[in-house]
C-alpha cells in the first residue's frame, strides 16, 4: 500500500513537472505534452500558458486555475489575471487587484500605488514618484527610491534615479552607479553605458570608453556583442576592445560562434574573425539556438546547422500575430522544438524536421511548465 501510494505521489509530481503548450483547435483551448498527446483537451473558451504549474482558464465569464491534470486547483471567480511567479499572482476581483497564493488566499503586502507582478522573488512597490522591492513574504528589500526599475534578467535590473542609470541585484544593492545616460543588460560582471557621447565598458564601477563607438548592444550568449562606429557595425569583446572592425550594415548577436550578418542585399553568418562561413543568400535570418539550428529566410523559413547546410526546408513561418508575445530567441529552436506555421496551421518543429505528433493546431504556444 505504501508502495502505491509513492507511485501516486511520484506520478502526480512528474505530472505538475512536464512542461505543456497550450493550444487552440476551434474555438476551443488545451494543452499537449512534449509527446504530442493532449495532457488536456481543448475544453475552455479561453485560457492562458502554464506558470509554476498552474494555468488561468475561463469558466463561466469568470477566470480561475487548474492544475497539470486539468482539475480546477483555484475556483474560476476572477474577472482579470496574470501569471503565478514566486507562488504569488495578481489577480482582479469586483474592480479590486491583489495578490493571491496557491490556495486561492489573498495575502497582504505592503501599500502600493499600483501592484505589478513577482519576478523570480521580488516584486516593485510604488508609492509616490519611487519605486522599490518587496519579497513573497511581504518584506519591503527595497525602500522606494528609484524613478525606474526595468524588469529583472535573471538576478539583475537596470535602474534610473535623478534621470540616470545603474543596475542593481534582487537584494536591492547597486552593483553599477546611477550615473550613465544609457546602461545595459548585466553580463558577467560587466555591462555597456553612455556617458554624454561616450559609450563604453562598465566592469567593477569602472568605465571605459570604447574607441569611436556611436551605440552598443546587449551581450546575448557570448562575451562579444556588437557595436557601431562611423554608420558601420562591428563586434567588440566584453574588456571592451574591437574585435571585428566595423563594416556590416545590420548584424544580430553571436551564438554558437556564429553571427548573423547583412552584406547590404543578403544576410549571412559570420565567424568571430568576421569572415562569412555561411554566404548570405537568404532575405533574413535569426541567432542559432542551443540546439545548434538558426531560421533563416527564402520566402519562408527553414533552418540550417552551424556548417550551413539546410536541414529543414524553409516551408514554415515563425512569427505569432496576436496570439502571445515571442522574444527573437523564441522564434526558432527552444529545448528541441520550434513552433511554426505551415499552411495555414501552427505546430511543433522537432530537430528532424518532423512534425510533433503529426499534429496542427489553429493556435499554439510555447512549452511552459
Amino acid at each position: 500500500m505504501k508502495k502505491l501510494t509513492l507511485l501516486m505521489v511520484l506520478f502526480v509530481q512528474f505530472i505538475s513537472a512536464q512542461e505543456l503548450a497550450l493550444v487552440k483547435q476551434g474555438d476551443k483551448f488545451g494543452y499537449i505534452t512534449k509527446a504530442g498527446e493532449y495532457a488536456i483537451l481543448p475544453k475552455f473558451k479561453d485560457a492562458k500558458n502554464f506558470s509554476e504549474g498552474m494555468a488561468a482558464a475561463l469558466d463561466n465569464g469568470n477566470w480561475g486555475f487548474i492544475n497539470a491534470k486539468g482539475d480546477w486547483a483555484i475556483p474560476a471567480t476572477f474577472t482579470k489575471v496574470k501569471y503565478f511567479n514566486s507562488g504569488i499572482c495578481l489577480v482582479e476581483k469586483e474592480k479590486r487587484w491583489f495578490y493571491i497564493d496557491k490556495t486561492g488566499k489573498e495575502l497582504q503586502m505592503p501599500p502600493s500605488e499600483k501592484l505589478y507582478d513577482f519576478e523570480n522573488g521580488v516584486a516593485f512597490i510604488r508609492q509616490g514618484d519611487k519605486i522599490g522591492l518587496i519579497n513573497p513574504k511581504g518584506e519591503v528589500v527595497l525602500q522606494p527610491k528609484y524613478q525606474v526599475i526595468k524588469g529583472f534578467e535573471g538576478n539583475y535590473a537596470r535602474v534610473k534615479n535623478n534621470d540616470k542609470w545603474g543596475i542593481i541585484d534582487k537584494s536591492g544593492k547597486e552593483v553599477v552607479n546611477t550615473e550613465y545616460d544609457e546602461i545595459g543588460n548585466y553580463y558577467k560582471n560587466t555591462t555597456w553605458g553612455r556617458k554624454g557621447e561616450a559609450f563604453g565598458i562598465i566592469k567593477e564601477n569602472a568605465f571605459k570608453q570604447v574607441d569611436g563607438a556611436d551605440k552598443i548592444w546587449d551581450f546575448y550568449a557570448e562575451d562579444i556583442t556588437y557595436a557601431r562606429k562611423n554608420k558601420k557595425i562591428g563586434f567588440i569583446d566584453i574588456n571592451g576592445n574591437w574585435v571585428i572592425e566595423p563594416k556590416f550594415d545590420k548584424v544580430r548577436a553571436f551564438s554558437k560562434s556564429l553571427a548573423p550578418a547583412f552584406d547590404g542585399k543578403k544576410w549571412g553568418f559570420i565567424n568571430t574573425k568576421g569572415e562569412f562561413v555561411v554566404q548570405p543568400m537568404y532575405d533574413d535570418v535569426e541567432v542559432f539556438s542551443a540546439d545548434g539550428l538558426a531560421p533563416v529566410k527564402s520566402k519562408d523559413w527553414g533552418f540550417i546547422d552551424v556548417n550551413g547546410k539546410l536541414v529543414i526546408p524553409t516551408n514554415y513561418q515563425i512569427t505569432a500575430v496576436g496570439f502571445g508575445v515571442f522574444r527573437d530567441e523564441d522564434k526558432g529552436f527552444v529545448n528541441g522544438l520550434a513552433r511554426v506555421k505551415a499552411n495555414k496551421k501552427w505546430c511543433f518543429l522537432k530537430t528532424d524536421g518532423t512534425i510533433l505528433g503529426n499534429q496542427y493546431f489553429d493556435n499554439a504556444e510555447l512549452f511552459q511548465k
